[in-house]
C-alpha cells in the first residue's frame, strides 16, 4: 500500500480521518452495487446452477463498470503511485487484478473471448473485499488526537503584558521580545523569558521531567508552559513563537513522527513478492501456451492466472488481525493507535522507562517520619498536617494526605502564614508549629538536631525531600517525602527481564534519585538529569547501538522520545501530547501493561504470518494450476475450482484471526501479581 493511504503521520490527522471516511463510504456503496453484480453474473449463475438471460445479461457489465471506475479508483491511483515510486505493493497487485478482470469481462460480454472468462462477479468481490480490508485497516490506525495541537494547549489563552503604568491582556502570539509580562500564582508562563521581579516555585515537570518544583528568582530563565505554583513574578520575554522551548519540542516530535512513517509493512512486502510472482507466472504461461497451445488458450490461461493471482485473503490477512488485536487490546486496557507499533513491539530488546509518573506515581508522599526523643511519630505528623492544612503546595497536600491515611485527628490551625522557599507557620493545639526545608533552620538560627543527623544523611543520599518540623521554636523531628514507586513497577521490570528485554530508565531528576529507584527495581541502566531534547537523542543513541527501543512515558518532555522510539508507549493518565506521540497508549497507569503489549504483539504477529501463508499458499497452489502446469496429464484447473479455493482461503484467514480474541492480556496472566514487588519509594531534593 502506498504511503498516501497508510500511516497516521502523513500530512495531518484530518487527512487520515478523510481516508477512513473514504474507504468506509466506498465500501458501503460498493457492497450495495456488488450484490446485484454478483447475482447477475453469468459465470456465478453457472456455478450455482441458474442461468442469467435477457436484460439481466447487462446488469453485471453496467454495475461492474461503475464498481471498477468508482470503487477501484483508490487502488488504481495507488497502483500508479507505486509504479512511479518503483515500489510495487498491495495497491499495484489489486489494480492488476481488477483491471484484468474488467477488461476480460467486457471482452467475454461482447464475445471477443470465451464466455468462461467473464469475471464480473470476481471483480465485484475483489473491490468490496479490498475496500473492506482497507477500511478496517484505516480505522485501526486512527489516532485519538494530535500531539502538536496538544503541545499548543499548554500555553495560556491570555497573557498580562505591562505597558507603562497599565496592564493589558493579549494572546501569547501577540507578545514580542523584551515585553514585560506578569505571571500570577497558579498561572502558566506564556513565553520563554527571564524573571525581572519576584520569585516562585515553578512546576517544570511537563517540560523537564523534574518531579519537584524548582525555585526561580530574579535573573533565572523560565520556559513557556511551566507554572508558577505559589507566588507571582514578572518576566522579560526572551523568545516567542518558533524560538521557544515548547516549539523546539514540537519540531522534535514532528521530525521523529515523519521519519518513522517510512517504515515498511509486512503486508506490502508480501504483496510486492506476489506481484512479481504473478507477473512472471503470466509471462511463463503465455510462452508455454504459445508454444504448445492455441492463441485462444494463451489469452484464457494468462487472464485466469492474473485474476487468480490477486488474492482476496491477502487484502484481509493483516487488517483483520490488526482490527481484532486492537479491539482485544482495548478491552485489556491497551489502546493501539499505530499498527507499526503493534508489529514492532515483539522485536524490542530495550524498554526505556521515564521515571516520574511512569515507574513512580509522579507526586510526593510522606515515606518516613523521624522524631527526637520524647516525641511520637503520630503526634509530629498530626501537628505538621495542621500547620500545612491551609497550604496548596504539593508537599503540604502530601503531608495532610499522610495524616488522613493514618487516621490521625488533625487539630484546627490559626494564624497561618506561608513564606516562599522557607515553609509555613501556624498555631495548633496552643503551640506554634513550623514546617519547612533547610532555609527554615537558617531563618530561625538553628542547626540540625544531632539526634536526626544520621538518618537525614541517609535520606539525602536517596535524593529525598526533607522537611523539618519545629514546635515552639525547637526541632522535634523531620519528614521524608519522595516520589513513590508504583507497587507494580518491580513486577513489570522482572517480567521484562524474563523475556530477555533490558530495562533502562531516563529522568530529569537528580542522579541520587535515579540511582535509588534503579537499585530498588533492578533496572539495568539509567540516565539522570536529562532534558527533553536529550531524551530523544538518548533514544537515537540506543538505536545507533543496534537496539530496538520501546519508550514508555507520560509527559510533554517524553513526547519527542516517544515519537523517536521504535515503539512509543504512553501512560494513559499522562498528557495528551505524550498520548498522541505514541503508537500504544496504556489506559491504566500499571507498567505491567507494557508486558501485556509485548504479549499481544507476539500473538498478533503469529496470526499475521499464519494468515499471509494461508493467503500466499493459495497463490502458490492456484497460480501454477491455473497456468496449466498439469495440462500434459490432462488436468487444467477450471475457474470454478479457482473460485472455491479463493473463497476457502478468505474464510480460513478470517477464522484464524478470530482466535486472537482468546488471548488473555491481563497483567496477572502475563506477569503474575504485582504486589509491592519489593519496591520502595523514590523522589528528589530538599524543599527550598
Amino acid at each position: 500500500m502506498t504511503e498516501q493511504y497508510t500511516t497516521h503521520h502523513d500530512h495531518a490527522g484530518h487527512d487520515h480521518s478523510h481516508h477512513v471516511q473514504l474507504y468506509g463510504h466506498l465500501f458501503r456503496i460498493m457492497l450495495v452495487l456488488g450484490i446485484p453484480t454478483v447475482a447477475f453474473s453469468p459465470m456465478f449463475g453457472h456455478l450455482l446452477g441458474y442461468e442469467v438471460t435477457g436484460w439481466g445479461l447487462w446488469v453485471a457489465p453496467v454495475l461492474g463498470t461503475v464498481m471498477y471506475v468508482w470503487g477501484g479508483r483508490p487502488f488504481l491511483t495507488g497502483g500508479i503511485d507505486e509504479i512511479r515510486a518503483r515500489q510495487p505493493g498491495m495497491m499495484l497487485l489489486i489494480s492488476l487484478g481488477i483491471t484484468v478482470a474488467f477488461l476480460a469481462s467486457w471482452a467475454a460480454t461482447v464475445g471477443v473471448v470465451d464466455a468462461e472468462l467473464e469475471f464480473w462477479w470476481e471483480l465485484a468481490l475483489l473491490v468490496v473485499i479490498m475496500l473492506l480490508g482497507h477500511w478496517v485497516e484505516m480505522r485501526s490506525l486512527a489516532q485519538t488526537g494530535s500531539a502538536l495541537d496538544s503541545l499548543a494547549s499548554l500555553l495560556p489563552d491570555r497573557a498580562e503584558r505591562v505597558v507603562g503604568d497599565r496592564v493589558e491582556e493579549v494572546s501569547p502570539g501577540e507578545l514580542g521580545y523584551d515585553d514585560e509580562v506578569i505571571i500570577r500564582p497558579g498561572s502558566a508562563v506564556p513565553a520563554d523569558g527571564v524573571i525581572t521581579q519576584g520569585s516562585a516555585s515553578m512546576d517544570e515537570s511537563m517540560i523537564t521531567g523534574e518531579s519537584r518544583t524548582i525555585r526561580r528568582g530574579e535573573g533565572d530563565r523560565v520556559v513557556a508552559g511551566t507554572v508558577a505554583t505559589d507566588s507571582g513574578v514578572r518576566i522579560r520575554v526572551t523568545a516567542v513563537g518558533e524560538d521557544t522551548t515548547l516549539a523546539g519540542i514540537r519540531r522534535l516530535v514532528d521530525e521523529a513522527q515523519n521519519s518513522s512513517s517510512r517504515a515498511q509493512r509486512i503486508a506490502d512486502r508480501a504483496a510486492a513478492w506476489l506481484f512479481w510472482y504473478a507477473l512472471v507466472s503470466a509471462v511463463l504461461t503465455a510462452l508455454a501456451w504459445w508454444v504448445f497451445g492455441t492463441p485462444e488458450q494463451v489469452v484464457a490461461r494468462v487472464i485466469t492466472v492474473l485474476v487468480i493471482a490477486c488474492p482476496h485473503a491477502l487484502g484481509l490477512a493483516i487488517p483483520l488481525v490488526v482490527s481484532i488485536a486492537t479491539e482485544r487490546a482495548a478491552r485489556g486496557g491497551v489502546l493501539v493507535t499505530d499498527r507499526l507499533a503493534l508489529e514492532g513491539m515483539r522485536t524490542v530488546d530495550v524498554v526505556l522507562f521515564d521515571k516520574t509518573g511512569t515507574l513512580t506515581t509522579g507526586a510526593p508522599s510522606v515515606t518516613a517520619v523521624e522524631t527526637v526523643p520524647g516525641w511520637e511519630d503520630a503526634e509530629l505528623l498530626r501537628l505538621a498536617a495542621a500547620a500545612e492544612s491551609d497550604s496548596e503546595h504539593p508537599l503540604a497536600r502530601a503531608i495532610v494526605s499522610a495524616a488522613g491515611e493514618r487516621g490521625l485527628e488533625v487539630p484546627p490551625a490559626v494564624d497561618f502564614a506561608s513564606s516562599p522557599a522557607v515553609g509555613v507557620r501556624a498555631r495548633a493545639d496552643g503551640r506554634v508549629v513550623q514546617v519547612g526545608g533547610p532555609y527554615l533552620l537558617q531563618q530561625e538560627g538553628l542547626a540540625e538536631s544531632a539526634d536526626l543527623a544520621g538518618r537525614l544523611e541517609s535520606w539525602r543520599a536517596q535524593g529525598a525531600i526533607i522537611l523539618h518540623v519545629l514546635v515552639d521554636g525547637e526541632i522535634v523531628g523531620a519528614l521524608r517525602l519522595m516520589d513513590e514507586i508504583r507497587p507494580e513497577s518491580a513486577a513489570a521490570v522482572a517480567a521484562l527481564h524474563e523475556r530477555g528485554v533490558q530495562v533502562q530508565m531516563i529522568t530529569g531528576d537528580a542522579e541520587a534519585v535515579a540511582a535509588s529507584v534503579s537499585r530498588e527495581l533492578g533496572i539495568d541502566r539509567f540516565f539522570a538529569g536529562v532534558r527533553p531534547e536529550d531524551k530523544a537523542a538518548t533514544v537515537r543513541q540506543l538505536q545507533e547501538e543496534g537496539r530496538r527501543v520501546a519508550m514508555v512515558g507520560d509527559g510533554v518532555n517524553d513526547a519527542p522520545a516517544l515519537a523517536q522510539a521504535d515503539v512509543g508507549i504512553a501512560i494513559g493518565a499522562g498528557t495528551d501530547v505524550a498520548i498522541a506521540s505514541a503508537g500504544v497508549v496504556l489506559a491504566t497507569d500499571d507498567p505491567r501493561a507494557v508486558v501485556s503489549t509485548a504479549g499481544l504483539s507476539e500473538s498478533a504477529y503469529r496470526k499475521m504470518v499464519q494468515n499471509l501463508w494461508w493467503a500466499g499458499g493459495y497463490n502458490l497452489l492456484a497460480v501454477p494450476l491455473a497456468a496449466g502446469v498439469l495440462a500434459p496429464v490432462g488436468l487444467v484447473m477450471p475457474m470454478s475450482v479457482g473460485a472455491v479455493l479463493m473463497s476457502l482461503s478468505t474464510v480460513v484467514v478470517a477464522l484464524n484471526a478470530q482466535l486472537l480474541r482468546r488471548v488473555d492480556l491481563s497483567p496477572d496472566a502475563l506477569v503474575g501479581p504485582g504486589g509491592d514487588g519489593g519496591a520502595s519509594r523514590g523522589g528528589s531534593g530538599d524543599r527550598e
